[in-house]
């Protein structure tokens, strides 16, 4: 592994930036391997929702029609649930003292939330792969071209890249472990079921309704139900909405903004922190 060293020169500006974030999301993945636990919590969540929605509400909406319906809000949840890791893992670098020991180096700050949201995007990458497979096994099937479907999932990436963003500023809000296990998962549920993410939201009540037409999460479901080809069921009826008639573009202005939201206040907090 690359080391950081404080007497070296570094390029300054985002260069500077990417080369020592991409240092830190190394140190962060090889990290994972004292802590498995966390690794086997983020690849067991998604099976778990997929088995449970399959063939616990699978069968009154559609069988096997809403079990390919399905996966693109699971994909769309479980990287919004990783957010999660990435709030905790910079609130144990905090009770750690790895950012004091990150402060005294010759970097940006904005590296050390980078290399978190970097390594947590990669181990998104795994998460998909993960559920995509158990997704082969409950009939799940990419039914478009595959330029589409490769599309879908660097949509997904690029969602939970955002999603880590958000992470990354309730972990530092936190500044502490057990804080950051609570506030990093009491949003997340109202998030991903307020939602199109698995099922239609012409039965909800008008505000939620409108709520839930606007979600990201919703527009990130849609859109990858789209690319991959996968049609909704009789009992799944989308609504005609412009969201959700422009799921693509949408979904794509929707996680910009929230990079563009989130991150300078991650960063700004991060320098909060650093100096106290």
């Amino acid at each position: 592994m690359a080391t950081l060293n404080p007497t070296a020169r570094k390029p300054a500006g985002p260069v500077g930036t990417i080369r020592d974030g991409l240092l830190i999301a190394e140190r962060n993945l090889l990290n994972l391997r004292r802590t498995p636990g966390a690794v086997i919590a983020a690849l067991v969540q998604p099976l778990m929702f997929v088995l449970l929605l399959a063939y616990v509400f699978g069968g009154s909406l559609g069988g096997a029609e809403y079990r390919s319906f399905l996966m693109g809000g699971i994909f769309a949840q479980a990287v919004t649930f990783n957010a999660s890791f990435t709030a905790i893992g910079l609130a144990a670098d905090m009770d750690k003292g790895m950012v004091d020991r990150f402060r005294a180096l010759p970097m940006p700050r904005a590296s050390v939330i980078l290399g978190r949201t970097l390594s947590d995007l990669t181990m998104s990458a795994v998460t998909l792969t993960v559920t995509s497979l158990c997704g082969l096994l409950v009939g799940w099937r990419i039914e478009g071209r595959v330029l589409d479907a490769v599309a879908a999932y660097a949509l997904i990436l690029f969602f939970a890249f955002a999603m880590s963003w958000v992470g990354a500023t309730i972990g530092l809000m936190a500044r502490s472990v057990e804080v950051a296990q609570s506030a990093g998962l009491v949003w997340l549920f109202p998030v991903t079921f307020v939602s199109g993410a698995f099922v239609s939201v012409t039965t909800m009540p008008g505000p939620l309704r409108t709520v839930a037409e606007w979600n990201p999460v919703s527009a990130t479901a849609t859109a990858a139900r789209s690319l991959f080809g996968n049609q909704s069921p009789p009992a799944v009826v989308p609504p005609d909405s412009w969201p959700v008639q422009h799921a693509t573009a949408y979904a794509l202005l929707s996680t910009c903004m929230i990079i563009a939201l989130f991150m300078p206040l991650a960063v700004s907090r991060y320098r909060r922190v650093a100096r106290g």
